[in-house]
């Protein structure tokens, strides 16, 4: 199983304040994924710019024209500074390296969430265009 653990943003976030991270907590959160591949759990990860430099898109069902908002956003509690995926065998496996997660980060709130894998959907009759996805899928690093 695969999973996500998600670094939300805050008001003291480096990210957000477009600051790169302390040398302190660059070795730590590079200690904690050298921990992590050598575990085999680590599948990737990365910090994310501030949303000032990014956009969020609002798109309709009904086929309308997308709508697109510019960053800064003002709700920080809504917003993700990074992510890790992992896979483990379950979510306390997950929860057991989350609770890992290097102190120099701090305080920091994180979530966990399992990702969905094909096998999850149950589809009587796949398309074509789907297995022809599903395919392609298997063959990216880390997915398969």
């Amino acid at each position: 199983m695969r999973f996500m653990i998600i670094r939300k943003a805050d008001a003291n976030t480096e990210s957000e304040a477009d600051a790169i991270p302390s040398t302190e907590l660059m070795d730590a959160m590079a200690a904690y994924n050298m921990e992590m591949i050598k575990a085999g759990v680590f599948l990737g990860g990365d910090g994310l710019q501030p949303s000032a430099k990014g956009a969020r898109v609002k798109i309709s069902r009904d086929g309308g024209k997308p709508v697109v908002t510019d960053g800064p956003f003002a709700e920080t509690k809504e917003l993700v500074a990074g992510f890790t995926m992992i896979r483990a065998d379950s979510l306390e496996q997950a929860l057991d390296w989350v609770k890992r997660w290097p102190k120099e980060d701090g305080p920091v709130e994180l979530e966990v969430r399992q990702v969905y894998e094909f096998d999850d959907f149950q589809v009587e009759e796949k398309s074509e265009i789907w297995n022809e996805m599903e395919k392609a899928f298997d063959a990216i690093p880390g997915r398969g």
